[in-house]
């Protein structure tokens, strides 16, 4: 993808992103202030949108698990059971088990979104798919549960940072560079918009 092009799409991810967190477009103009603080926040929030980049990467091999079997995109029984565990583990962290479980629930949402985008692309070219099918209990799975014991991590790490005034502001510009850092394509962007929605206010 050219430059240009790529910086066209984080923006409207960017801006994607705002408006799902507010609800309304972005204010045209900001006070003095609030562009310094908002890099500070993204550079804060950088180490958590770097992992819904590379939890969306995993999506492909997901996918891949998943394409021409009989197991669901949708797979609420175990939905339930990572929402539950992530629930559990924030109370230990001090974290509002809601919130996180939010934040949880847009990173699978968002997870599936790329997978039928992939189903899609395979459909429409076969050469496309995949040639090898990864386990998906012993090594996509295992993947995924390391990447949430990271994130919340960051969760708990970036808690007064996404409190803050400034994490949507801050969020968009994290996570276009994060965008850009995992080279993410137009289907992977889309997800990682789909992944933000929850993660300020706490």
């Amino acid at each position: 993808m050219r430059p240009q092009r790529l910086r066209s799409v984080l923006v409207a991810v960017c801006a994607t992103a705002a408006v799902s967190l507010t609800g309304a477009a972005p204010a045209a103009a900001a006070p003095a202030p609030a562009p310094l603080r908002a890099t500070a926040v993204a550079s804060g929030l950088a180490p958590l949108t770097d992992l819904f980049a590379e939890r969306l990467l995993l999506a492909d091999k997901v996918a891949a698990a998943k394409y021409g079997t009989d197991k669901p995109i949708d797979d609420p029984a175990r939905e339930q059971q990572v929402l539950d565990d992530v629930a559990a583990r924030a109370v230990g962290l001090g974290l509002d088990p809601d919130a996180v479980t939010a934040v949880f629930r847009d990173q699978i949402e968002a997870n599936k979104l790329v997978q039928r985008g992939l189903y899609a692309r395979w459909d429409a070219h076969p050469e496309l798919r995949p040639t090898e099918r990864p386990d998906l209990v012993q090594e996509v799975r295992p993947a995924l549960d390391l990447l949430t014991t990271r994130v919340l991590a960051a969760l708990r790490e970036t808690e007064s940072l996404r409190a803050s005034a400034a994490c949507l502001p801050g969020l968009s510009v994290a996570a276009a560079r994060s965008g850009y850092g995992h080279e993410l394509d137009l289907l992977h962007l889309a997800g990682l918009g789909r992944a933000l929605p929850s993660v300020c206010g706490g």
